[in-house]
C-alpha cells in the first residue's frame, strides 16, 4: 500500500470516504504526554509531506486542544486537498468557580469543561464551536461520538432516544443543505454500529477497537450489514491501545485498561505467527482491517515525530498471503475472515 500524494481527496455523494489512511489528533490533545505546540506542528508538517490528507479530530480531545491545533496547521493549506472529520456530542463551557474538571486520559486539557449532550441545540452548538477552534468554513465529516455503552453506561438507552431524534437528526439536515458532507458515528461497540445502520441514514462509521487482527467480532453484525448499504467503515484503534505492538508478559495496556491473560496469550500468538514469516506484527495490525470491502480507511494516531515514518513504514510493508493463511490455519483468524 502507498499513499498517494498526487490525487486531492473529494468526498463524493453515497461514497464520503476517499483517503486510504487518516491522521487521529487526539494525541495534539496531549493524550499521554504534554506535547508541546512546537512538536505538534511538527508532527502535522511531516504527516502532510508523507502525503496524509484526512484529519479527525474531536472537542473531547484535549478539551478543544486538538482541534485548536489541527486548525492552525490546515489554515494554510488549501481546503479542496483535505479531508476533515470532528464529533458532536459534547459541547465545551467554563467551569464554574473552584469547579474541579475531570480532565481523563488528557495530560494539560485546555482550561474547559466537555458537556455530554446528545440533543438537536447541543449538537448545533457544539458544531459551531468546533468550526471556530478550527477556523475553517466547513467540516467534511461529523461523528456522533462515543455513544455506546463503554461511555453511557446505564444511561445508554437514554442518550440513544437522544441522539436519534436530536444529533442525527440535525446532521441529516445539516447534509441535506450542504453545510457538511456526510454523517456518521464514532463507537467502540460493532451491536452498537449494527444498530446505528439499521436505525439511521448515516454514511460513514468509525469503529474503534472492533474490528483487528486480536478480534473480529464486528465480522458477525456490524460488518455484514454496513457493505449491504454502502456504509464506510473507518477502523481506528488498530493496535487494541497497544497489546498489538509488542506484546507484554503481564498487564499491559488493551482497549484502554490492562490486558487479560487470555488476551495476552492471543498476541503473543500472533506475534509469533508474524515472526515466522519476518513480518513486524503491527504491520499485519495495520493492513489487516483493509481485507474487508466496507473498510475504507485506518486512523492512525500520531503524537510523536519518530512514530509517524516507522508507522508508514508498517502501512506500506509488503505482507505474504500465507501469513494470513497460517493465522487462519492456527485458528488466530476464522477461516472465512476476508484478508488483504
Amino acid at each position: 500500500m502507498t499513499l498517494s500524494h498526487t490525487t486531492p481527496p473529494a468526498v463524493l455523494s453515497g461514497h464520503p470516504m476517499t483517503a486510504p489512511i487518516g491522521f487521529g489528533a487526539s494525541g495534539l490533545g496531549t493524550l499521554t504526554w504534554n506535547i508541546p505546540d512546537d512538536v505538534a506542528q511538527t508532527i502535522l508538517e511531516d504527516a502532510w509531506g508523507a502525503g496524509f490528507r484526512y484529519f479527525d479530530t474531536s472537542p473531547l480531545y484535549g478539551h478543544g486542544l486538538s482541534e485548536h491545533r489541527l486548525g492552525r496547521f490546515l489554515r494554510g493549506r488549501p481546503r479542496e486537498d483535505f479531508l476533515l472529520s470532528t464529533k458532536v456530542g459534547r459541547y465545551l463551557v467554563a467551569p464554574k468557580k473552584g469547579e474541579v474538571v475531570d480532565t481523563g486520559q488528557w495530560v494539560a486539557p485546555l482550561p474547559l469543561k466537555p458537556v455530554l449532550d446528545y440533543s438537536y441545540d447541543g449538537t448545533m452548538r457544539a458544531l459551531e464551536q468546533s468550526l471556530n477552534r478550527l477556523g475553517v468554513a466547513s467540516i467534511d465529516i461529523v461523528y456522533v461520538h462515543d455513544l455506546d455503552r463503554r461511555n453511557l453506561g446505564a444511561d445508554f438507552d437514554r442518550h440513544w432516544a437522544t441522539a436519534l431524534g436530536g444529533a442525527f437528526r440535525a446532521l441529516d439536515e445539516l447534509r441535506r443543505s450542504g453545510d457538511i458532507q456526510a454523517y456518521g458515528a464514532g463507537i467502540n461497540e460493532s451491536d452498537v454500529a449494527a444498530d446505528l445502520v439499521r436505525a439511521t441514514d448515516l454514511d460513514i462509521l468509525m469503529l474503534a477497537g472492533r474490528y483487528t487482527l486480536l478480534e473480529q467480532g464486528a465480522l458477525a453484525d456490524f460488518l455484514p450489514l454496513a457493505e449491504a448499504r454502502g456504509v464506510d467503515v473507518v477502523v481506528a484503534g488498530v493496535f487494541n491501545s497497544g497489546i498489538l505492538v509488542k506484546p507484554p508478559t503481564q498487564g499491559g495496556n488493551y482497549d484502554y485498561g490492562e490486558a487479560p491473560p487470555e488476551i495476552i496469550e492471543r498476541a503473543r500468538r500472533i506475534a509469533a505467527v508474524c515472526a515466522e514469516f519476518d513480518v513486524a506484527m503491527p504491520a499485519a495490525a495495520v493492513q489487516f482491517p483493509y481485507g474487508h470491502p466496507a473498510v475504507k480507511t485506518v486512523v492512525i494516531g500520531l503524537s510523536r515525530p519518530k512514530y509517524l515514518r516507522q508507522n508508514l513504514d508498517w502501512f506500506e510493508a509488503d505482507i505474504p498471503p500465507a501469513l494470513w493463511a497460517r493465522l487462519k490455519e492456527t485458528g488466530l483468524l476464522a477461516a472465512d475472515t476476508p484478508t488483504p
